[in-house]
């Protein structure tokens, strides 16, 4: 959403592995609440994240609450399993936070004026029931918090909301490195812009071009190959909304398209595929967001965080007020919602959104402006759709796992793959093996000095998690 000042926005308050999965649309999603995880004002959940190696943990980012981690081996009741507190992280915010194998990257640093430090941390979660804080890194003298943090190998980018793009070495955990600071110029689009409206919030990485939310200053593609100097290689904006408010608010990026959602202006949809001339492919524009100035002060929604399910071709996204709205984007030129959640009379509204197999996980804050809310807290919901069914069949032609129960050594046979990270962890969640593959791997994971008992074999395909019990004699 919109942080056209920051200050009066919200007030008080694995394996990754290459595979073609015949899609469905979204349709036949039905969202069911299942549980609560309330939260108070003072501690804010800005939005979480289920662990990416498939175990029983959601991390969520409570602003000054700091780092908080849930257990959620029984859904229906989420069972706090430890606390990173907000002065083990120098005293800033916790915003936002990504995860790359049994680490946790956190954004630093309040984003709703400019009191804090920009700043990150790294957080070890090989045992997520006590996680331990490998380092934390702040700006020294640079003010307004950080929004977002991606990492790609050994880099981290931080969105640094007025501080612009920050690049990082993270290749030692315990000695976060800065490299180098990118602030996109703000003579774009608008001919005299204000400069607290230009903030750089939503990111994607990929082939060594950060794919940049600006806020007001829409999207800018910048390319890092030489991490100590970046340089800015594309941008845009919606021309619709010249004169008008916007905010560029987040992206997830898939093949050359890229899903952008612009606060009361929906979802875009652009081709990106040559930085230097990026197109509009569709728009979802629900609440006509271009026919009167004032109407993101009146709008039903305000889209904010995305979570993309490639296999049902649906994005879900956060939309304030009107809490949850799903896109089916199979006709990427013809975006359409296909179900919502939540409503506009409910006096709550929603800052972030994730997903996890077949759970939708819902932030709410505390606000006052664009619209009210009056709770905060995560929301988990649960969907059945065909699609991840025929996504948990299809894994079956992927993979095949022998023996099991296993004395020695455990085989792993894939018939189709590409670059793919293996993970086993116990049954309290501590990863024991993990190991970055390819298509040389031998398949073999030796079992020979683990204890006896029960173990997990995590298997992310497309963004779709799967683990698979195994019992070591």
């Amino acid at each position: 959403m919109k942080l056209f000042a920051k200050s009066c926005l919200l007030l008080l308050f694995g394996y990754f592995c290459s595979v073609k999965i015949n899609a469905q649309a979204c349709q036949g999603i039905s969202p069911q609440h299942v549980a609560d995880i309330p939260s108070t004002c003072g501690e804010m959940t800005m939005t979480m994240l289920h662990d990416q190696m498939g175990r029983n943990y959601l991390y969520v980012a409570n602003k000054m609450g700091g780092l908080k981690i849930w257990n959620t081996a029984m859904p229906e009741m989420p069972a706090q399993a430890a606390t990173v507190s907000f002065e083990s992280l120098n005293e800033l915010d916790v915003i936002s936070l990504s995860q790359e194998g049994a680490y946790l990257y956190l954004a630093l640093g309040n984003i709703f004026n400019d009191d804090q430090l920009s700043g990150m941390a790294i957080i070890d979660v090989n045992d997520p029931q006590n996680p331990v804080v490998a380092d934390v890194w702040d700006s020294d003298n640079l003010f307004g918090g950080a929004g977002i943090v991606k990492v790609d190998g050994d880099y981290a980018y931080l969105g640094a909301m007025g501080n612009g793009l920050m690049v990082l070495d993270v290749s030692n955990k315990s000695n976060i490195v800065f490299l180098s600071q990118f602030v996109p110029d703000i003579n774009f689009p608008d001919p005299n812009p204000d400069p607290l409206k230009y903030n750089a919030r939503g990111m994607a990485v990929n082939d060594d071009l950060v794919y940049l939310c600006y806020d007001a200053g829409g999207l800018r593609i910048i390319d890092v190959s030489d991490k100590t100097n970046p340089v800015e290689v594309g941008r845009y904006a919606n021309p619709e909304l010249n004169g008008l408010p916007r905010a560029y608010n987040n992206i997830v990026l898939a093949n050359n398209l890229a899903y952008l959602a612009i606060d009361y202006c929906g979802l875009e949809i652009l081709d990106v595929s040559d930085p230097s001339q990026i197109d509009q492919v569709g728009w979802w524009n629900p609440w006509d967001c271009q026919s009167n100035p004032l109407n993101w002060f009146s709008s039903p929604g305000h889209t904010n965080e995305m979570a993309y399910n490639p296999d049902c071709k649906t994005i879900f996204l956060s939309t304030g007020k009107s809490d949850l709205y799903a896109v089916d984007i199979s006709d990427p030129a013809n975006p359409d919602s296909c179900f919502s959640y939540g409503g506009i009379s409910n006096n709550i509204g929603t800052w972030g959104v994730s997903a996890f197999e077949n759970n939708i996980f819902l932030s709410y804050v505390c606000a006052l402006i664009p619209f009210v809310s009056n709770w905060t807290g995560v929301k988990i919901l649960s969907y059945e759709n065909n699609c991840v069914s025929d996504i948990k069949n299809e894994k079956k032609e992927i993979i095949n796992i022998f023996p099991n129960p296993v004395n020695d050594f455990l085989q792993i046979d894939f018939f189709r793959s590409d670059n793919c990270f293996l993970v086993v962890y116990d049954n309290l969640g501590r990863t024991v093996f993990s190991k970055k593959i390819n298509t040389e791997f031998n398949g073999r994971i030796d079992f020979s000095n683990f204890k006896k008992g029960i173990y997990f074999l995590g298997i992310k395909v497309n963004g779709n998690f799967y683990s698979e019990k195994i019992i070591k004699m």
